[in-house]
């Protein structure tokens, strides 16, 4: 045993559990942590400008780095609170991220101390452990329990709430004698594996719906095993993007009202068997559950028991973490293909393909101002199958979940339940942490943009190299359509003339002086014919100067992006003559179902 300050055994604990990325601002009552970071040295530490941003940072860092937990520090008070829209992120979408707060001391705790705070009772809701350590002692034991829980079950963030004098309180720790908690996480049996497929291969056109969970579990190439064994196609959904590559025959598209395909939708009301594994059901990707359930039989496996029926009572429901029952699932499959039982889906199987080929969205506009779909067109034309895609929420995320392309797992980086304004920024960066060396493509509605663009200046100061594509129609795009159905158009608008940029012809904000005034660089691109000229010369100034690059697209102000209120009733918005603004305000009154 060796005596040490217990922020010493609680950085010596970070890197033997392999969590050494930490983003985060220092302050008075976190210090200490901090001195204890400095005299270690394995940890990597990368300075926000905003602690909410940092909270991103450690969001869009777990996503993207396989297995490896982000980290994010703040000071006591408003930095707790900065937080908890990322806690709320993160918890949302079932992701683990450590948060570690200074405090106010033991003994000034109820005292009403300069920034002291109950961060603790706040953030419970959003945290699978919230705890404010009030013993040196139990600092090893804190942490080790934080980690479990987070990778235990449904992942989750938790925070940790250290008072500074808990920080500076020596304690007896041996690090050598500690050992991460082996996880707990539960396991479809071969009998729950068999009543499944008996269900799945009853009906004539089954599908699989693959969610998140199967990219948490890292088991994205057991999916598709199953899926070709059986020749069933995948409907993924927005968080199991990737689970499946786009271009691969048996991946049939998204479902849903916003986030999806038209040919998606089509094969999935074809359907009459749905196994969904990993997923939660989401209102985005179901819409009405009457038109959702009809005529089907359904499997739902989930690692969180509380998740079986939440939505809907499934007609077998079944606990387990997504890898272990896809292993169970193609051992019960190899048996029953081995022994012919199973049934020829090739003709179901080609009709989905048939409809991936012929029910695609209109992307080709010359128009200038450029619609968006065109911008999308030209980013998968210039961007590899390799790049990561990071966004968050609104017209800019909906389009480019229809239009865009992904070719695996953890290359669609989204914070899709909670969908923060401001998240894709600073997200964008974790990211990159997390992929070193990797193609990264943020994409952000002018208004996402602005929210956090102070953490460009991060991506400038630490060489996190990114290119940042911002559709800018000057509008809440997102907010405008859904006002339709209130017949009114109500502070949306972003639009002004700027003063001291009139080349921005009254879009309001010069992101492109904005940009470079943080250190990135920036292209503003007005016409659809440079679009491809603008990403080549975006990866140029990257790879030069390894720094973020923002790519801005001058939009039309107003364009509607397909949506629905029902699987069966999407309006597509090419099927209205040029998109008209004045197209009945009943279907585009669409965001209330989100």
């Amino acid at each position: 045993m060796t005596k040490m300050r217990s922020v010493d055994a609680a950085i010596l604990i970070l890197e033997k559990e392999g969590a050494t990325e930490v983003f985060g601002l220092p302050g008075a009552a976190i210090n200490p942590f901090y001195a204890a970071m400095r005299d270690h040295g394995g940890i990597n530490h990368t300075l926000a400008r905003h602690v909410e941003g940092a909270s991103h940072m450690a969001d869009g860092y777990s996503r993207a780095a396989k297995g490896n937990i982000g980290i994010c520090t703040g000071t006591s008070g408003p930095a707790g609170t900065d937080m908890i829209t990322g806690l709320y992120a993160a918890w949302a979408d079932s992701v683990p991220i450590l948060c570690i707060t200074g405090q106010a001391p033991v003994a000034k705790l109820h005292k009403e101390d300069f920034q002291a705070v109950d961060i603790e009772t706040i953030a419970a809701p959003l945290t699978k452990m919230a705890m404010t350590i009030k013993e040196p002692g139990q600092i090893p034991g804190a942490f080790q329990k934080a980690f479990y829980l987070m990778r235990s079950g449904r992942p989750g963030p938790v925070l940790l709430d250290l008072p500074i004098d808990v920080q500076m309180a020596e304690i007896e720790f041996d690090i050598d004698a500690y050992e991460p908690m082996t996880p707990s996480k539960p396991a479809a049996t071969r009998k729950q594996a068999d009543k499944a497929l008996d269900i799945l291969l009853a009906g004539k056109h089954p599908l699989i719906v693959a969610g998140g969970g199967v990219i948490s579990a890292e088991a994205s190439e057991r999916l598709v095993e199953l899926a070709e064994l059986l020749s069933i196609p995948v409907i993924p959904t927005l968080m199991g993007w990737g689970a499946i590559p786009d271009d691969h025959p048996l991946m049939a598209g998204m479902v849903g009202l916003q986030t999806s395909h038209r040919y998606g939708n089509a094969t999935f009301l074809e359907s009459d068997a749905v196994i969904g594994i990993g997923n939660r059901w989401a209102n985005r990707h179901t819409g009405g559950l009457d038109t959702y359930r009809k005529g089907r039989k359904f499997v739902h496996i989930d690692i969180e028991p509380t998740q079986i029926g939440r939505v809907f009572a499934p007609d077998l429901g079944i606990v387990s973490d997504a890898g272990a029952a896809l292993d169970a699932l193609l051992e019960a499959a190899r048996e029953r293909v081995a022994a012919g039982t199973v049934p020829d889906y090739s003709q179901w199987a080609d009709d989905c393909a048939t409809r991936k080929g012929s029910l695609q969205r209109k992307t080709h506009f010359d128009n200038v101002p450029m619609k968006p779909q065109r911008v999308y067109e030209e980013m998968n034309t210039a961007f590899g199958q390799d790049t990561t895609y990071v966004s968050t929420i609104g017209l800019s995320q909906i389009a480019g979940a229809q239009m865009l392309h992904v070719f695996g797992p953890r290359r669609w980086i989204n914070a899709g339940q909670a969908g923060p304004l401001g998240w894709t920024g600073p997200a964008a960066l974790g990211v990159v942490r997390g992929k070193p060396g990797e193609s990264v493509v943020a994409l952000s509605g002018d208004y996402d943009f602005q929210f956090m663009i102070e953490e460009l200046a991060v991506g400038a100061q630490f060489n996190l190299p990114y290119i940042h594509v911002v559709v800018n129609n000057s509008y809440l795009g997102l907010i405008r359509q859904s006002q339709r159905g209130f017949k009114m158009e109500a502070h949306v608008s972003l639009a002004f003339e700027n003063i001291n940029s009139p080349e921005t012809n009254g879009y309001g904000v010069d992101h492109i002086k904005v940009a470079e005034g943080l250190g990135c660089k920036a292209i503003r691109v007005e016409r659809p014919e440079d679009m491809a000229g603008a990403f080549a010369e975006a990866k140029r100034l990257m790879e030069e100067f390894r720094v973020p690059v923002v790519v801005e697209a001058i939009l039309e102000k107003v364009t509607n992006i397909s949506m629905g209120t029902e699987l069966d009733n999407v309006t597509e918005i090419e099927d209205i003559a040029e998109y008209a603004t004045d197209a009945p305000t009943a279907i585009l009154a669409l965001q209330g179902q989100d």
